[in-house]
Protein backbone atom coordinates (compact mmCIF):
# COMPACT_ATOMS: atom_id res chain seq x y z
CA UNK A 1 0.00 0.00 0.00
CA UNK A 2 1.17 3.25 -1.33
CA UNK A 3 0.54 6.53 1.43
CA UNK A 4 2.48 8.82 -1.44
CA UNK A 5 2.40 8.82 -5.39
CA UNK A 6 5.35 7.42 -6.30
CA UNK A 7 7.63 10.07 -7.92
CA UNK A 8 10.94 12.02 -7.27
CA UNK A 9 9.01 15.00 -5.46
CA UNK A 10 7.54 12.82 -3.08
CA UNK A 11 10.41 10.50 -2.52
CA UNK A 12 12.36 13.72 -1.64
CA UNK A 13 9.76 14.43 0.77
CA UNK A 14 10.10 11.06 2.41
CA UNK A 15 13.81 12.00 2.58
CA UNK A 16 13.62 14.98 4.40
CA UNK A 17 10.69 14.08 6.62
CA UNK A 18 12.99 11.08 7.65
CA UNK A 19 16.48 13.39 8.37
CA UNK A 20 14.45 15.69 10.58
CA UNK A 21 12.78 12.66 12.44
CA UNK A 22 16.86 11.45 13.23
CA UNK A 23 17.53 14.79 13.50
CA UNK A 24 15.25 15.44 16.63
CA UNK A 25 15.92 11.71 17.94
CA UNK A 26 19.77 12.91 17.82
CA UNK A 27 18.99 16.31 19.58
CA UNK A 28 16.16 14.84 22.00
CA UNK A 29 19.09 11.69 23.00
CA UNK A 30 21.38 14.82 24.05
CA UNK A 31 19.06 16.43 25.59
CA UNK A 32 17.28 13.72 27.77
CA UNK A 33 20.14 11.00 27.66
CA UNK A 34 23.87 12.50 27.61
CA UNK A 35 23.40 15.89 28.10
CA UNK A 36 21.42 14.81 31.09
CA UNK A 37 23.76 11.54 32.31
CA UNK A 38 24.74 12.63 36.12
CA UNK A 39 27.51 10.59 35.97
CA UNK A 40 31.16 11.96 36.95
CA UNK A 41 33.09 8.74 37.56
CA UNK A 42 32.53 5.59 39.59
CA UNK A 43 30.88 6.59 43.05
CA UNK A 44 30.49 11.00 41.93
CA UNK A 45 27.63 12.42 39.98
CA UNK A 46 26.26 15.93 39.55
CA UNK A 47 23.60 16.54 41.82
CA UNK A 48 22.53 20.70 43.19
CA UNK A 49 21.41 23.44 41.37
CA UNK A 50 24.96 23.60 40.14
CA UNK A 51 25.36 20.19 38.65
CA UNK A 52 28.47 20.02 41.02
CA UNK A 53 30.06 16.61 41.14
CA UNK A 54 29.43 15.64 44.28
CA UNK A 55 30.56 11.78 45.80
CA UNK A 56 33.16 9.46 46.99
CA UNK A 57 36.73 8.73 45.09
CA UNK A 58 39.51 6.74 46.54
CA UNK A 59 41.38 9.48 44.02
CA UNK A 60 40.52 7.98 40.69
CA UNK A 61 38.19 10.96 40.32
CA UNK A 62 39.88 14.68 40.00
CA UNK A 63 37.33 17.29 41.68
CA UNK A 64 39.51 19.97 40.54
CA UNK A 65 42.96 20.71 38.62
CA UNK A 66 44.26 22.36 41.65
CA UNK A 67 43.69 19.02 43.33
CA UNK A 68 45.47 16.36 40.70
CA UNK A 69 48.91 16.56 42.47
CA UNK A 70 47.88 15.72 45.82
CA UNK A 71 44.86 13.45 44.39
CA UNK A 72 46.82 11.19 42.42
CA UNK A 73 49.18 10.44 45.58
CA UNK A 74 46.46 9.65 47.49
CA UNK A 75 45.39 6.97 44.72
CA UNK A 76 48.78 5.65 44.67
CA UNK A 77 48.87 5.09 48.47
CA UNK A 78 45.38 3.50 47.94
CA UNK A 79 46.57 1.42 44.97
CA UNK A 80 49.59 0.63 47.34
CA UNK A 81 47.18 -0.66 50.24
CA UNK A 82 44.68 -2.48 48.21
CA UNK A 83 44.68 -6.32 48.90
CA UNK A 84 46.06 -5.79 52.46
CA UNK A 85 44.06 -5.36 55.73
CA UNK A 86 43.08 -1.96 55.68
CA UNK A 87 40.06 0.63 57.17
CA UNK A 88 39.36 3.42 55.64
CA UNK A 89 39.02 7.11 56.66
CA UNK A 90 36.87 9.69 54.94
CA UNK A 91 37.89 13.30 54.34
CA UNK A 92 34.59 15.06 53.92
CA UNK A 93 34.43 19.12 53.11
CA UNK A 94 33.47 20.78 49.77
CA UNK A 95 35.79 19.97 46.70
CA UNK A 96 35.04 22.91 45.15
CA UNK A 97 34.43 26.91 45.48
CA UNK A 98 34.49 29.55 42.97
CA UNK A 99 36.25 31.59 45.49
CA UNK A 100 40.08 31.58 44.83
CA UNK A 101 41.11 31.95 48.53
CA UNK A 102 38.70 29.35 49.28
CA UNK A 103 40.09 27.23 47.05
CA UNK A 104 43.55 27.54 48.21
CA UNK A 105 42.70 26.29 51.89
CA UNK A 106 41.19 23.15 50.55
CA UNK A 107 44.07 21.73 48.71
CA UNK A 108 46.03 22.65 51.60
CA UNK A 109 42.92 20.38 53.90
CA UNK A 110 43.46 17.69 51.57
CA UNK A 111 47.31 17.67 51.04
CA UNK A 112 47.21 17.87 55.50
CA UNK A 113 44.87 14.82 55.11
CA UNK A 114 47.13 12.61 52.48
CA UNK A 115 50.19 13.39 54.91
CA UNK A 116 48.74 11.93 58.18
CA UNK A 117 47.92 8.89 55.98
CA UNK A 118 51.45 9.00 54.62
CA UNK A 119 52.88 8.79 57.75
CA UNK A 120 50.63 6.66 59.18
CA UNK A 121 51.34 3.57 56.53
CA UNK A 122 55.01 4.80 56.56
CA UNK A 123 57.39 1.72 57.64
CA UNK A 124 59.99 4.72 59.04
CA UNK A 125 57.18 5.05 61.30
CA UNK A 126 58.01 3.19 64.84
CA UNK A 127 54.47 3.44 65.92
CA UNK A 128 52.58 1.81 62.95
CA UNK A 129 50.44 -0.72 64.36
CA UNK A 130 47.32 -2.36 61.77
CA UNK A 131 45.41 -1.80 60.11
CA UNK A 132 47.03 0.31 57.17
CA UNK A 133 44.96 3.44 56.16
CA UNK A 134 42.76 3.84 52.76
CA UNK A 135 41.90 7.95 52.48
CA UNK A 136 38.79 8.56 50.42
CA UNK A 137 37.74 12.34 48.85
CA UNK A 138 34.03 12.78 50.24
CA UNK A 139 32.80 16.02 48.94
CA UNK A 140 29.29 16.69 49.87
CA UNK A 141 29.16 19.88 47.33
CA UNK A 142 29.27 23.66 48.48
CA UNK A 143 28.39 24.43 51.83
CA UNK A 144 27.41 20.73 52.47
CA UNK A 145 24.65 20.89 50.65
CA UNK A 146 24.89 17.06 48.97
CA UNK A 147 25.50 16.08 52.55
CA UNK A 148 22.62 13.33 52.94
CA UNK A 149 23.75 11.64 49.22
CA UNK A 150 27.20 11.35 50.61
CA UNK A 151 26.88 10.56 54.02
CA UNK A 152 24.74 7.49 52.40
CA UNK A 153 27.55 6.25 50.27
CA UNK A 154 30.03 6.38 53.37
CA UNK A 155 27.11 4.21 55.31
CA UNK A 156 27.80 1.34 52.52
CA UNK A 157 31.28 1.91 53.05
CA UNK A 158 30.69 0.94 56.48
CA UNK A 159 29.13 -2.05 55.58
CA UNK A 160 31.59 -3.31 52.97
CA UNK A 161 34.14 -5.76 54.43
CA UNK A 162 36.29 -4.53 51.37
CA UNK A 163 36.33 -1.23 52.54
CA UNK A 164 36.11 -1.20 56.20
CA UNK A 165 35.33 2.62 56.50
CA UNK A 166 35.58 3.20 59.97
CA UNK A 167 35.76 7.74 60.77
CA UNK A 168 35.17 10.34 58.58
CA UNK A 169 37.39 13.52 59.61
CA UNK A 170 37.98 17.11 58.87
CA UNK A 171 34.61 18.77 58.84
CA UNK A 172 35.23 22.39 58.05
CA UNK A 173 32.90 24.08 57.93
CA UNK A 174 29.82 25.44 60.65
CA UNK A 175 26.66 26.03 59.59
CA UNK A 176 23.23 24.49 59.22
CA UNK A 177 23.67 21.94 56.45
CA UNK A 178 27.16 20.35 58.41
CA UNK A 179 24.93 20.36 61.75
CA UNK A 180 22.11 17.47 59.96
CA UNK A 181 25.65 15.84 58.06
CA UNK A 182 27.16 15.23 61.52
CA UNK A 183 24.02 14.27 63.53
CA UNK A 184 22.66 11.64 60.88
CA UNK A 185 26.15 10.22 60.34
CA UNK A 186 27.26 9.76 64.16
CA UNK A 187 23.34 9.30 65.52
CA UNK A 188 21.75 7.42 62.79
CA UNK A 189 24.70 5.78 60.91
CA UNK A 190 27.25 5.11 63.76
CA UNK A 191 29.76 6.40 62.26
CA UNK A 192 32.70 8.54 64.01
CA UNK A 193 32.93 12.05 63.12
CA UNK A 194 36.63 13.76 63.92
CA UNK A 195 35.98 17.29 62.89
CA UNK A 196 38.59 19.78 61.42
CA UNK A 197 37.97 23.34 61.97
CA UNK A 198 34.91 23.30 62.93
CA UNK A 199 34.24 25.28 66.03
CA UNK A 200 30.82 26.68 66.67
CA UNK A 201 29.75 25.85 69.67
CA UNK A 202 26.36 24.35 68.87
CA UNK A 203 27.29 21.73 67.63
CA UNK A 204 29.04 19.65 69.92
CA UNK A 205 27.87 17.18 72.93
CA UNK A 206 28.00 18.74 76.40
CA UNK A 207 27.75 16.73 79.64
CA UNK A 208 23.68 17.49 79.38
CA UNK A 209 23.08 16.02 76.04
CA UNK A 210 25.21 13.87 73.80
CA UNK A 211 23.51 14.93 70.66
CA UNK A 212 26.27 13.51 68.20
CA UNK A 213 27.53 10.42 69.74
CA UNK A 214 30.51 9.81 67.77
CA UNK A 215 31.97 13.33 67.16
CA UNK A 216 35.51 14.11 68.59
CA UNK A 217 36.57 17.91 67.97
CA UNK A 218 40.49 18.50 68.32
CA UNK A 219 39.96 21.98 67.32
CA UNK A 220 39.31 24.36 70.54
CA UNK A 221 35.99 25.95 69.97
CA UNK A 222 34.75 29.43 70.43
CA UNK A 223 34.32 29.75 73.71
CA UNK A 224 37.54 28.20 74.35
CA UNK A 225 39.23 30.06 72.36
CA UNK A 226 37.98 33.51 73.89
CA UNK A 227 38.77 32.25 77.09
CA UNK A 228 42.10 32.08 76.17
CA UNK A 229 41.88 35.41 74.73
CA UNK A 230 40.79 36.75 77.64
CA UNK A 231 43.43 35.29 79.61
CA UNK A 232 45.60 36.57 77.03
CA UNK A 233 44.68 40.32 76.79
CA UNK A 234 43.49 40.69 80.20
CA UNK A 235 44.31 44.15 79.87
CA UNK A 236 41.92 44.66 77.35
CA UNK A 237 39.13 47.22 78.87
CA UNK A 238 35.42 46.99 78.06
CA UNK A 239 34.91 50.99 77.47
CA UNK A 240 36.93 51.00 75.16
CA UNK A 241 35.90 48.22 72.86
CA UNK A 242 32.94 47.67 70.10
CA UNK A 243 31.54 44.70 68.08
CA UNK A 244 31.47 44.50 64.32
CA UNK A 245 29.24 41.74 63.68
CA UNK A 246 27.38 39.66 61.11
CA UNK A 247 23.76 39.02 61.57
CA UNK A 248 23.50 36.94 58.82
CA UNK A 249 21.11 33.66 59.97
CA UNK A 250 21.64 29.75 59.23
CA UNK A 251 25.63 30.34 60.35
CA UNK A 252 26.49 28.58 63.48
CA UNK A 253 29.59 29.92 63.49
CA UNK A 254 28.56 33.74 63.24
CA UNK A 255 25.87 32.60 66.11
CA UNK A 256 28.32 31.78 68.33
CA UNK A 257 31.29 33.97 67.27
CA UNK A 258 28.56 37.44 68.02
CA UNK A 259 27.51 35.89 71.23
CA UNK A 260 31.22 34.78 72.28
CA UNK A 261 32.40 38.32 71.47
CA UNK A 262 29.51 40.35 72.81
CA UNK A 263 30.31 38.60 76.43
CA UNK A 264 33.36 39.34 75.95
CA UNK A 265 32.60 43.10 75.77
CA UNK A 266 30.21 43.51 78.19
CA UNK A 267 29.90 47.11 79.61
CA UNK A 268 30.87 48.51 76.63
CA UNK A 269 29.61 51.42 75.70
CA UNK A 270 28.02 51.16 72.46
CA UNK A 271 25.78 48.79 70.72
CA UNK A 272 27.67 46.81 68.24
CA UNK A 273 27.70 47.78 64.38
CA UNK A 274 26.08 45.18 62.32
CA UNK A 275 25.72 44.35 58.82
CA UNK A 276 24.69 41.01 56.67
CA UNK A 277 26.39 39.32 54.38
CA UNK A 278 24.33 38.17 51.34
CA UNK A 279 23.59 34.43 51.23
CA UNK A 280 26.42 33.24 49.50
CA UNK A 281 29.59 34.51 52.19
CA UNK A 282 32.07 34.22 49.74
CA UNK A 283 30.62 37.11 47.40
CA UNK A 284 31.01 40.99 47.90
CA UNK A 285 27.81 41.99 47.92
CA UNK A 286 27.75 45.91 48.19
CA UNK A 287 29.30 45.36 52.20
CA UNK A 288 32.18 47.68 50.71
CA UNK A 289 29.92 50.23 50.63
CA UNK A 290 28.35 49.66 54.18
CA UNK A 291 31.34 49.63 55.82
CA UNK A 292 32.53 52.82 54.23
CA UNK A 293 29.70 54.86 55.93
CA UNK A 294 30.30 52.25 58.57
CA UNK A 295 33.84 53.87 59.65
CA UNK A 296 33.40 57.20 60.46
CA UNK A 297 31.05 56.09 63.12
CA UNK A 298 34.15 54.06 64.51
CA UNK A 299 36.36 57.08 64.29
CA UNK A 300 34.17 59.24 66.68
CA UNK A 301 33.01 56.70 69.42
CA UNK A 302 35.57 56.16 72.01
CA UNK A 303 36.70 52.62 70.94
CA UNK A 304 40.19 51.70 69.93
CA UNK A 305 39.41 47.80 70.07
CA UNK A 306 37.63 46.16 67.37
CA UNK A 307 35.79 43.09 67.77
CA UNK A 308 34.91 41.25 64.11
CA UNK A 309 32.41 38.66 63.89
CA UNK A 310 32.44 37.88 60.39
CA UNK A 311 33.71 35.30 58.22
CA UNK A 312 36.80 36.42 55.68
CA UNK A 313 35.72 38.10 52.49
CA UNK A 314 33.81 40.75 54.80
CA UNK A 315 36.73 41.08 57.26
CA UNK A 316 38.97 42.22 54.10
CA UNK A 317 36.64 44.25 53.18
CA UNK A 318 36.19 46.01 56.45
CA UNK A 319 40.04 46.48 57.02
CA UNK A 320 40.26 48.01 53.95
CA UNK A 321 37.74 50.25 55.25
CA UNK A 322 39.08 50.64 57.98
CA UNK A 323 42.49 51.75 56.37
CA UNK A 324 41.00 54.27 54.55
CA UNK A 325 39.80 56.04 57.60
CA UNK A 326 40.01 60.27 58.31
CA UNK A 327 40.79 59.85 61.97
CA UNK A 328 44.34 59.37 63.19
CA UNK A 329 43.54 56.72 65.74
CA UNK A 330 45.47 53.19 66.14
CA UNK A 331 42.86 50.47 65.78
CA UNK A 332 43.03 46.61 67.10
CA UNK A 333 41.01 44.44 65.34
CA UNK A 334 40.21 40.90 67.41
CA UNK A 335 38.77 38.24 65.67
CA UNK A 336 38.67 34.67 65.07
CA UNK A 337 40.78 32.09 63.46
CA UNK A 338 39.08 32.82 60.34
CA UNK A 339 41.27 35.90 59.47
CA UNK A 340 44.19 33.18 58.19
CA UNK A 341 42.04 33.26 54.65
CA UNK A 342 43.61 36.36 54.14
CA UNK A 343 47.09 34.91 53.84
CA UNK A 344 45.66 33.12 50.59
CA UNK A 345 43.07 35.51 49.48
CA UNK A 346 44.05 37.16 46.26
CA UNK A 347 42.14 40.50 46.56
CA UNK A 348 43.69 40.84 49.86
CA UNK A 349 47.59 40.47 48.19
CA UNK A 350 47.62 44.35 47.16
CA UNK A 351 45.68 45.20 50.06
CA UNK A 352 48.08 45.06 52.88
CA UNK A 353 48.99 48.48 52.98
CA UNK A 354 45.23 49.04 54.60
CA UNK A 355 46.91 47.73 57.74
CA UNK A 356 50.13 50.61 57.80
CA UNK A 357 48.23 53.60 56.57
CA UNK A 358 47.94 56.32 59.33
CA UNK A 359 48.25 55.35 62.99
CA UNK A 360 48.04 51.95 61.61
CA UNK A 361 45.86 48.68 62.59
CA UNK A 362 46.89 45.33 64.36
CA UNK A 363 44.63 42.22 63.49
CA UNK A 364 45.08 39.52 66.24
CA UNK A 365 43.49 36.41 66.32
CA UNK A 366 43.30 33.09 67.41
CA UNK A 367 44.45 31.00 65.62
CA UNK A 368 43.58 26.92 65.57
CA UNK A 369 47.19 26.16 64.73
CA UNK A 370 51.04 28.14 63.87
CA UNK A 371 54.34 25.79 62.74
CA UNK A 372 55.85 28.00 65.54
CA UNK A 373 53.80 27.11 68.31
CA UNK A 374 55.85 24.04 69.39
CA UNK A 375 58.55 24.66 67.12
CA UNK A 376 62.49 24.62 67.69
CA UNK A 377 62.25 27.98 70.02
CA UNK A 378 59.43 26.53 71.84
CA UNK A 379 60.26 26.91 75.32
CA UNK A 380 56.40 25.09 76.14
CA UNK A 381 57.07 21.89 78.94
CA UNK A 382 53.58 20.61 77.97
CA UNK A 383 50.52 20.94 76.02
CA UNK A 384 52.35 20.25 72.64
CA UNK A 385 55.23 18.79 71.02
CA UNK A 386 57.80 19.32 69.23
CA UNK A 387 58.60 15.92 67.69
CA UNK A 388 55.27 16.08 66.01
CA UNK A 389 55.54 19.61 64.37
CA UNK A 390 59.21 18.54 63.38
CA UNK A 391 57.70 15.64 61.82
CA UNK A 392 55.10 17.16 59.80
CA UNK A 393 57.73 19.83 58.36
CA UNK A 394 60.09 16.44 57.12
CA UNK A 395 57.28 14.87 55.56
CA UNK A 396 56.82 18.20 53.59
CA UNK A 397 60.61 18.25 52.93
CA UNK A 398 61.05 14.34 52.39
CA UNK A 399 62.91 13.46 49.46
CA UNK A 400 61.66 9.90 49.20
CA UNK A 401 60.12 9.26 46.30
CA UNK A 402 57.19 7.62 47.97
CA UNK A 403 56.73 10.75 50.45
CA UNK A 404 54.79 13.73 49.58
CA UNK A 405 56.86 15.73 46.93
CA UNK A 406 54.22 16.24 44.27
CA UNK A 407 51.32 17.55 46.51
CA UNK A 408 51.91 20.83 45.19
CA UNK A 409 53.02 23.84 46.86
CA UNK A 410 51.77 23.64 50.90
CA UNK A 411 51.88 26.44 53.30
CA UNK A 412 51.86 25.76 57.34
CA UNK A 413 51.39 29.25 58.30
CA UNK A 414 47.94 28.94 57.68
CA UNK A 415 47.30 26.45 59.53
CA UNK A 416 44.96 24.24 57.29
CA UNK A 417 47.56 21.79 56.20
CA UNK A 418 48.29 21.25 60.36
CA UNK A 419 44.54 20.92 61.58
CA UNK A 420 43.65 18.40 58.84
CA UNK A 421 46.46 16.47 59.32
CA UNK A 422 45.78 16.18 63.34
CA UNK A 423 41.86 15.35 62.20
CA UNK A 424 42.95 12.29 60.29
CA UNK A 425 46.14 11.49 62.72
CA UNK A 426 43.10 11.43 65.33
CA UNK A 427 40.65 9.05 63.53
CA UNK A 428 43.99 6.60 62.65
CA UNK A 429 45.05 6.58 66.45
CA UNK A 430 41.08 6.03 67.00
CA UNK A 431 40.90 3.10 64.95
CA UNK A 432 44.64 1.57 65.88
CA UNK A 433 43.65 2.09 69.24
CA UNK A 434 40.52 -0.58 69.19
CA UNK A 435 42.70 -3.54 67.66
CA UNK A 436 43.89 -6.60 69.99
CA UNK A 437 45.29 -9.89 69.13
CA UNK A 438 41.13 -11.02 69.12
CA UNK A 439 40.19 -7.36 67.17
CA UNK A 440 42.11 -7.09 64.11
CA UNK A 441 39.15 -4.43 62.81
CA UNK A 442 37.42 -2.69 65.09
CA UNK A 443 33.76 -1.89 64.70
CA UNK A 444 32.97 2.17 64.39
CA UNK A 445 30.86 1.47 67.84
CA UNK A 446 34.59 0.36 68.89
CA UNK A 447 35.99 3.54 67.65
CA UNK A 448 33.69 5.84 69.18
CA UNK A 449 33.77 4.11 72.20
CA UNK A 450 37.42 5.07 72.36
CA UNK A 451 37.29 8.55 72.20
CA UNK A 452 36.50 8.40 76.14
CA UNK A 453 40.07 7.49 76.59
CA UNK A 454 41.90 9.60 74.26
CA UNK A 455 43.65 11.55 76.88
CA UNK A 456 46.42 10.94 79.36
CA UNK A 457 48.64 8.16 77.81
CA UNK A 458 46.66 7.56 75.45
CA UNK A 459 46.70 11.54 74.21
CA UNK A 460 47.06 12.00 70.46
CA UNK A 461 50.48 14.30 70.14
CA UNK A 462 49.47 16.49 67.12
CA UNK A 463 51.29 19.16 64.99
CA UNK A 464 48.76 21.30 66.61
CA UNK A 465 49.44 20.55 70.19
CA UNK A 466 48.25 17.56 72.52
CA UNK A 467 45.22 16.23 71.64
CA UNK A 468 42.80 15.21 75.03
CA UNK A 469 39.39 15.22 74.62
CA UNK A 470 36.90 15.08 77.28
CA UNK A 471 34.34 12.27 78.10
CA UNK A 472 31.81 14.15 75.51
CA UNK A 473 34.68 14.10 72.42
CA UNK A 474 35.97 18.03 72.84
CA UNK A 475 39.35 19.41 72.96
CA UNK A 476 40.47 19.79 76.54
CA UNK A 477 42.78 22.97 77.43
CA UNK A 478 44.06 22.94 73.87
CA UNK A 479 46.67 25.58 72.98
CA UNK A 480 45.50 28.35 71.04
CA UNK A 481 47.98 30.45 69.40
CA UNK A 482 47.60 33.77 69.58
CA UNK A 483 48.66 35.30 66.07
CA UNK A 484 49.31 38.66 64.25
CA UNK A 485 49.13 39.87 60.57
CA UNK A 486 52.39 41.13 59.55
CA UNK A 487 52.54 43.34 56.94
CA UNK A 488 55.89 43.69 55.96
CA UNK A 489 55.83 39.83 55.28
CA UNK A 490 52.56 39.16 54.18
CA UNK A 491 52.07 36.51 56.86
CA UNK A 492 50.97 35.68 60.23
CA UNK A 493 53.02 35.49 63.12
CA UNK A 494 52.91 33.97 66.67
CA UNK A 495 52.81 36.53 69.52
CA UNK A 496 51.98 34.46 72.06
CA UNK A 497 50.14 30.95 73.30
CA UNK A 498 47.17 31.37 75.49
CA UNK A 499 45.09 28.23 77.15
CA UNK A 500 41.05 28.19 77.66
CA UNK A 501 42.24 27.62 81.49
CA UNK A 502 44.26 29.93 81.70
CA UNK A 503 47.25 27.55 82.02
CA UNK A 504 48.80 25.14 80.15
CA UNK A 505 47.94 21.31 80.93
CA UNK A 506 49.80 18.98 83.78
CA UNK A 507 52.52 16.47 82.04
CA UNK A 508 50.13 13.77 82.29
CA UNK A 509 46.96 16.07 80.34
CA UNK A 510 44.39 14.98 82.63
CA UNK A 511 41.08 15.64 82.18
CA UNK A 512 39.21 18.08 85.12
CA UNK A 513 36.29 17.79 87.27
CA UNK A 514 34.68 20.34 85.25
CA UNK A 515 35.42 18.76 81.69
Amino acid sequence: MRLLPAGPLNRALVTTLAVAVLATGGYLGYEYGLADDPSCAPGVEKRGEQHECVGVTDGAYVFSEELRQVTERIKAENDRVAGQPHATVALMIPMTSDAPAERRELVEQVQGAYLAQHWANDDANKEKTQPLIRLVLANPGREYKEWLAVADQLARAKADGKQNLRAVAGINLSVEAVEKAVRDLTENKHIPVVAGPMTADNIKNTATARSYPGLARIAPGTADQAAALASYGATLKPEEALVIEDTRPGDNFLTTLRTTFETLTKGAPNAPETFQSPLDYNKEGNLANTFHQMVPDICSSAATTLYFAGRPVQLRQFLVALGNRKCDKHYTVITSSHASTLMVDKEFADKWDSLTKGAGITVRYTALAHPDTFGERSAEPTGGSKDATARLADLLKSPDTKAPDAIGPADLRDGRVIVTYDSVTTAVAGIRNQTTDKVAMPSTDDVTEGWRRMHGSNRVNGASGWICLDPQGNAYNKAVPVVELDPKIKNAVLVGLAWPLGHAPDATCPIGSDG
